[in-house]
């Protein structure tokens, strides 16, 4: 199966795992399963926001064969006004910066104006979808025009660089608990990412914060040796247990597969709504870019 979908199909089984329990408190539950209901009142396999703007970024890209601003920013209205892109037409879950940044894109605002400025907008709203860019060719600029579509200050823009750096690490084989270690790359915010060998649970928040998240996701990674305990760790970690599930779930789909032990159970994957029709924009995506 392509890299594509692995990677794509990790961050949504990741996602989908950890909508139940977003919010909730840590060690006031415990994750082993894939479950329904909680939080949201959801059926077991629904993912949330970051997949759906995930799977919108993989369609514009995949059916245009580039990155057009424009087009990616009709499709995230598509999904906020007519609720495409989502597992049940239903939207039930969006953070307020890329809401009010989709708002002023209507409203007439030219796509690379549109994202939150503000040191306030630094939710995880661009991490959680940015993935599908490692997959093509692409500049720092790219990266900073796709991610300042809904977030753009400096500290979230940076979360999206270091996210993908650390992918196309992966996608050159590199051994990515050694890119962590490596103290030139992480710097201001992101400093303690490069002792994350050492960091402990008690000492990682997870929280919205995109720096926490990044983090959170990163050590998760680090810390396990298959898909499974990857996201299950994550999700357990408590709060926004979505959006720190996707973020390593995505990395760990793309570095153990879809198969095999250490790969994301196909148990977990026939749970996930319209999984064929991720599998054919994946597939779609992949063909448009002969990288992989």
């Amino acid at each position: 199966m392509n890299k594509v979908y692995s990677a794509i199909m990790g961050l949504v089984v990741g996602d989908a795992l950890g909508v139940p329990v977003e919010f909730e408190q840590r060690d006031s539950f415990k994750i082993t399963d894939m479950i329904g209901y909680g939080t949201y009142r959801q059926p077991a396999g629904t993912w949330s926001d970051d997949s759906s703007l995930t799977l919108a970024t993989v369609e514009s890209i995949g059916r245009l064969g580039k990155i057009d601003l424009s087009d990616i920013m009709q499709n995230f209205y598509k999904w906020l006004h007519s609720a495409e892109f989502t597992p049940f037409q239903n939207v039930f879950d969006y953070g307020m910066t890329t809401y009010n940044a989709i708002l002023r894109y209507v409203q007439g605002e030219a796509p690379e104006n549109c994202g939150g400025k503000s040191i306030m907008d630094n939710g995880n709203g661009a991490l959680m979808r940015i993935l599908p860019i490692a997959f093509i060719p692409h500049s720092d600029s790219d990266i900073y025009k796709v991610a300042g579509l809904t977030h753009a200050h400096e500290i979230s823009q940076r979360a999206c660089y270091l996210y993908l750096f650390v992918a196309e690490q992966i996608l050159k084989g590199k051994n990515f608990r050694m890119v962590f270690e490596k103290e030139d790359i992480w710097q201001k915010e992101y400093s303690r990412i490069s002792k994350i060998r050492n960091l402990k649970r008690k000492d990682i928040k997870s929280s919205g914060y995109v720096v926490d998240t990044l983090e959170a996701a990163f050590w998760c990674l680090y810390h396990t040796d298959n898909y499974s305990n990857c996201v299950l760790k994550a999700v357990n970690l408590g709060d926004d247990t979505d959006t720190i599930a996707a973020v390593a779930g995505g990395l760990a789909g793309l570095i153990y597969g879809c198969s095999g032990e250490k790969g994301i159970p196909s148990k977990w994957i026939s749970q996930i709504p319209r999984k064929e029709w991720i599998k054919k924009l994946c597939n779609e995506f992949e063909n448009k870019f002969k990288k992989i």
